[in-house]
């Protein structure tokens, strides 16, 4: 029998809701070109690498309603929390949590929970208004199933409770789920080098398991689970060459995967999705984490290639999906489960290397370590990396004293992003590697990843 999937480690200890801000899987062929109804691809020439984003599941409500800040006391009440900024004393229903001052003066600061909300919802309505999807040629990319469109439902899916505008965005998700059939896509099933394996294709997945925990419909379930059991069936060739998109062999694979076979796992109540799932995951990090850095390579093509300035060559989305593929694996995995410490521990490593890494007006850059051939500043690995940052913060993974000002910076720099139309900008088209980025490119993985962020930070006001 099926059980309904509960929120792993919702444990947080504090209200934390930042200040209005406001792409996913992706890894296009390293040289590939799609082709259409066929998918044919040549190997010789290159691979395509999109990335799948998987649904994450949400089980949180803002109740902004019931919080109120007195500002000349510096006492915030929230539900059952308060806090005494002059003390940085929280007193909850199961005790008291001390936070050093200057943390607790900065949740109060950060704590705008009106205009978190209303800027999320002008990047959803921008969003679901300019919407788009071709029903031939290219599917894998910009099919209804693809990667890029799939991170942007599986954010709208996880934002959608927080909104005023929840059953317009309801309906919106379903009437796109029809339309795929609830269908996982099989754009290279005639293809034998990629078949049915392709990372990808799996992130639709995750946004139907996100529909599936809200609605209980068996058709959202089926064409997952259905993947999942053919792929574990006929185990993938493990060879870790990039060209082998079998495997997990490029890292935004990590994000498009993994967590929808844990969420599979907590689902069916089977636990060998959930050992498949890290046996996958694990091979992926031998392969392409690097441990002097602590960062990960796209995939085993940047191995020897550097940078401008003689530095290694690690792109800051693809890292972004690598540590927002870790929070999303973390969000599905039981508290007690004996694979946490390792995915912990790696979130940690990953937002230490992070942190230190981002500029001073909030964002990350599209080249981690060469930031002056890339200037620009790249959202879609910001909103990727302030989601892992949100949430490793508030489960208690990663300690808020210092990754608080990482979270507020940048949140303030994604609001700056975001036009007053609600269109997000500074989003490096579909590419694998470090690109020239302008103020007025997008796509939807980047709204999608930004309103998972969202949803991250503003989860923590109802489990408070």
């Amino acid at each position: 029998m099926l059980r309904r999937l509960s929120a792993a480690a919702a444990t947080a200890a504090w209200l934390f809701v930042l200040p209005a801000c406001a792409n996913t899987l992706e890894e296009t062929r390293s040289g590939v070109g799609n082709a259409a109804d066929t998918a044919v691809v040549a190997a010789d020439t290159g691979a395509v690498a999109a990335d799948t984003a998987a649904v994450a599941v949400d089980t949180g409500a803002v109740a902004a309603d019931t919080a109120a800040v007195a500002a000349d006391t510096g006492v915030v009440a929230a539900d059952t929390a308060a806090v005494a900024a002059d003390t940085g004393a929280v007193a909850a229903d199961t005790g008291a949590v001390v936070l050093p001052a200057d943390t607790a003066a900065r949740w109060q600061a950060l704590r705008d929970t009106a205009a978190i909300v209303e800027l999320m919802d002008r990047v959803a309505k921008w969003q679901t208004e300019n919407f788009r999807y071709e029903k031939e040629k290219n599917l894998h990319d910009y099919g209804i199933a693809a990667w890029t469109n799939a991170v942007f439902y599986l954010g709208l899916a996880q934002w959608m409770p927080f909104s005023g505008r929840s059953a317009e965005y309801t309906a919106w998700l379903t009437d796109i789920g029809a339309k795929a059939k609830w269908e996982v896509a099989a754009n290279f099933e005639s293809y034998p080098a990629y078949s049915i394996y392709h990372a990808d294709e799996l992130c639709a997945g995750r946004f139907y398991l996100a529909m599936y925990e809200r609605h209980g419909d068996a058709a959202m379930l089926a064409s997952v689970n259905a993947r999942l059991d053919r792929i574990m069936g006929a185990p993938p060739d493990t060879s870790m060459s990039r060209r082998n998109k079998q495997s997990w062999t490029w890292c935004d694979a990590l994000f498009m995967a993994p967590p929808v076979y844990a969420s599979m796992a907590s689902i069916s109540g089977n636990d060998a999705y959930l050992t498949f799932m890290d046996e996958g995951f694990r091979r992926s990090y031998r392969h392409l984490f690097d441990p002097q850095e602590k960062l990960f390579f796209r995939d085993d093509s940047y191995f020897d290639k550097r940078e401008a300035n003689g530095k290694k060559i690690f792109w800051g989305r693809g890292n972004g999906w690598a540590a927002a593929g870790v929070a999303g694996v973390l969000e599905a995995l039981p508290s007690d489960a004996p694979q946490r410490p390792f995915y912990e521990t790696l979130l940690r490593d990953l937002a230490k290397s992070l942190a230190a890494l981002q500029n001073e007006e909030g964002c990350w850059h599209a080249s981690l370590l060469d930031p002056a051939s890339y200037p620009a500043p790249e959202a879609s690995a910001t909103a990727l990396i302030a989601y892992a940052i949100a949430y490793g913060v508030g489960n208690n993974i990663l300690p808020e004293h210092d990754y608080l000002p990482v979270l507020e910076k940048a949140w303030t720099w994604l609001a700056s992003a975001v036009n007053e139309d609600g269109k997000l900008g500074w989003v490096q088209p579909i590419g694998a590697d470090p690109k020239k980025v302008t103020a007025d490119m997008t796509s939807p993985y980047g709204p999608g990843a930004l309103l998972m962020a969202g949803a991250q930070v503003l989860r923590w006001g109802r489990e408070k």
